[in-house]
């Protein structure tokens, strides 16, 4: 009985549902576009700069530079994809540099700042000089400059600014598109880290200016992430403090209030910086993959698991297959009673539901014998 109350749930729900996953790559029809600019995690400020180009982002075991720009073919019938290196772009790319941002928005991939290396006569007010090589005169630091890569031209250029007072330059910060406006926060210049936030009209060309905050800021911070999660609100994670401590908070920030707001619920125990997030399609954010420790001075090994973070309630619809799939064994005998596509995502749940019953008693039984050992080895 309990199963048949709800299936008119489930119809109602399943018509009104339209999820979108914003995914980490880029899609641009058949296309998709994977980037990322920057060096493997054992580059030495006296070895070769970093990549120039666009490059597909990856850690290997030796110190290789990834370069050119590579799209992935997702429209191959029989399941296959194939990688193409783009040669014929037009234009001139930005001059080498790594931990920048990019923004995405009508086919094109805006890029700011970053840290990176320049030539004597490439030096520009758009770059703070961290560190020189007179020999090659080759000079390192950050920048603040916007360059732009156009998906459909394939065509490099730098927009004109058309006003606004730019940030200051700066790495390692977090970028998130919200309609038209590519924001930032955050991020490190020489040994400062920061905590501002700034957008930059994407049609008009125009900076904010530091955008004044009513109420309290996150830390200052930088290898943190900035993710929409709705056409008003920014979910910031993670980072590097200004004191070299890993951070776990979480920050929501309303663009219509201008005030920030720190969610109490995050655990405190699993910091993250370096890492990835997004948008699922339930408007929780998934965090993947970074490091918990400081990197500069120690690093024990890079993260695997997954972290979900929600910032509102799941659907009603959600909230049912939920229940189903955790009391499969109670309600066996009426599952074969709902419609065949509300049937198909109801396995699925049982199926999720099942594997994660089985990784956690996995991890009991494990814990269990861990304190039997470490009582054993203490008697």
């Amino acid at each position: 009985m309990y199963l048949k109350s709800i299936i008119h749930v489930f119809y109602v729900f399943s018509l009104l549902k339209t999820m979108k996953y914003i995914c980490l790559m880029m899609k641009f029809g058949p296309m998709i576009l994977i980037v990322g600019c920057g060096q493997c995690t054992s580059w030495k400020e006296n070895s070769l700069p970093p990549c120039q180009e666009v490059a597909v982002l990856a850690l290997m075991e030796s110190c290789t530079f990834l370069e050119d720009m590579m799209t992935k073919d997702t429209a191959i019938e029989d399941g296959t994809y194939v990688w193409e290196k783009i040669t014929n772009f037009k234009g001139k790319p930005p001059t080498p540099r790594d931990k920048l941002s990019c923004w995405v928005y009508k086919d094109r991939l805006i890029y700011f700042g970053g840290y990176g290396c320049r030539r004597h006569n490439e030096l520009q007010d758009c770059f703070d000089v961290h560190d020189a090589s007179w020999e090659e005169q080759i000079f390192w630091g950050w920048h603040n400059d916007v360059h732009v890569f156009d998906t459909k031209t394939q065509n490099w250029f730098q927009p004109e600014i058309k006003g606004g007072v730019p940030p200051q330059p700066r790495a390692a910060h977090a970028c998130a598109v919200l309609g038209n406006k590519g924001y930032i926060f955050g991020g490190r210049v020489l040994q400062t880290r920061m905590n501002d936030l700034h957008y930059l009209n994407l049609d008009t060309w125009i900076w904010s200016g530091r955008i004044p905050i009513n109420g309290e800021n996150p830390k200052h911070r930088s290898w943190h992430t900035l993710t929409p999660i709705a056409d008003d609100k920014l979910f910031l994670f993670g980072g590097l403090s200004a004191d070299n401590i890993p951070l776990s908070d979480g920050w929501i920030h309303n663009v219509i209030t201008n005030c920030w707001k720190q969610l109490t619920y995050l655990p405190k125990t699993r910091p993250r910086l370096w890492h990835t997030a997004c948008l699922g399609k339930e408007n929780e954010i998934m965090v993947f993959g970074g490091s918990k420790d400081d990197l500069l001075s120690l690093d024990t090994g890079h993260c695997n698991d997954l972290l979900i973070f929600q910032t509102q309630p799941y659907s009603l619809l959600r909230l049912c297959l939920d229940c189903i799939g955790k009391n499969a064994v109670i309600l066996e005998s009426q599952i074969s009673l709902l419609p065949p596509k509300l049937l198909q995502q109801v396995l699925k749940k049982i199926t999720f539901w099942t594997a994660a019953n089985h990784r956690e008693e996995q991890r009991a039984q494990k814990e269990e014998t861990e304190n039997k050992y470490q009582w054993i080895s203490n008697n």
